[in-house]
């Protein structure tokens, strides 16, 4: 198994290096067409990989094999479906986590050619993280049963908060996280030029653009709260949960550029997100009693977020086109205005 992750690893360092270190080396300004490309690129390499999760259990390449799993289904296409559940589940949730992302960016006042850099080393920063959680999520669902419940009843109640509008006011400022960093690094304002650190009066400060990055690395976190244990409802197959959650965040930053611009039209996605959490966490407090095969998992979660994009085209449909507006007429404009010879 051992070779197995050490392989993925090896893939995942040289995809990033790839993209910082080769596509993305000059700071630029991401545009809609080209984030699209990227996003597409990523899905592609994404959804592949479950060809390979799909192998190495179905030919049990090392030994590797599904802990537990239906006897019906070979292990192969059990696995496939696992992945592509957790895959879907965390790219779906991250789209919240860009409504925040997006927010504080402009509160910062970052510039557009710089996003691209702090969206990369907060994705790196978020890999470390996901392994934490991931595999601490794991230790504790097999030391104690109960958690299953409280995991649960976490993801119902967020997904009834998140539509409640609980945080839509979040001010970044105000957060613990902030507070904390601003009291502990020597912080600089003004131009940072995409330098996190720099040299003031000969002693070390950190630039806006740092303390940025603690945020957007902090919203991260908040959110795994969420995505973590709605992967570990569909499994807790180790590799499985980590491969799929880690590509479906390499693939963030390109969603981000993306969306940017849309992000305030998405008002049923909202409420998609919403139910899929309320779903997983009914599954996961009623796992005991109701046995939800993963095939349906996959296809609630599928239906839930194509009636969302049905949903917003037909709300769109039916608002009122908004008139041109037109500017009031004045009769001394076009005798005042200067004639062409």
């Amino acid at each position: 198994m051992i070779y197995v992750w050490s392989a993925f690893f090896v893939l995942v360092v040289a995809l990033l290096a790839l993209d910082l270190g080769v596509l993305n080396r000059k700071d630029h300004v991401i545009g809609f067409k080209e984030a699209s490309r990227w996003t597409a690129l990523w899905i592609t390499i994404g959804v592949s990989f479950g060809g390979i999760v799909y192998l190495i259990y179905d030919q049990h390449w090392f030994g590797i094999q599904l802990a537990q799993h239906d006897p019906s289904v070979p292990d192969g296409v059990e696995a496939f479906t696992l992945y592509l559940t957790g895959y879907l589940l965390e790219k779906s949730l991250s789209i919240d986590n860009i409504f925040v992302i997006a927010m504080v960016f402009d509160r910062f006042a970052v510039q557009r050619e710089y996003r691209h850099r702090v969206l990369f080393w907060g994705i790196l920063g978020a890999l470390v993280m996901r392994a934490i959680m991931i595999f601490g999520g794991i230790w504790l669902i097999e030391q104690f049963d109960w958690i299953f419940y409280f995991f649960g009843a976490w993801l119902i109640w967020q997904g009834i908060s998140s539509v409640r509008g609980d945080d839509d006011d979040v001010d970044p400022e105000k957060t613990l996280i902030f507070r904390m960093a601003s009291r502990v690094m020597p912080l600089r304002g003004g131009p940072h030029n995409g330098h996190f650190t720099t040299r003031e009066g000969g002693k070390f400060a950190r630039t806006t653009l740092a303390l940025t990055l603690v945020v957007v690395e902090w919203t991260d976190v908040a959110f795994a709260l969420d995505s973590v244990p709605a992967v570990l409802a569909v499994t807790t197959e180790p590799f499985i949960v980590f491969t799929s959650n880690i590509f479906a965040i390499l693939g963030l930053r390109a969603l981000f550029f993306m969306l940017e611009g849309m992000l305030a039209e998405f008002e049923v996605l909202a409420y998609a997100l919403a139910a899929i959490l309320v779903f997983i966490g009914l599954k996961m407090i009623l796992h005991n009693w109701v046995h939800v095969p993963n095939l349906l998992s996959l296809g609630i979660i599928v239906g839930i977020l194509v009636l969302a994009v049905v949903g917003e085209r037909v709300r769109r449909g039916r608002q009122p086109a908004e008139p041109p507006s037109e500017a009031p007429a004045d009769p001394t404009a076009e005798a005042d205005a200067p004639h062409e010879s």
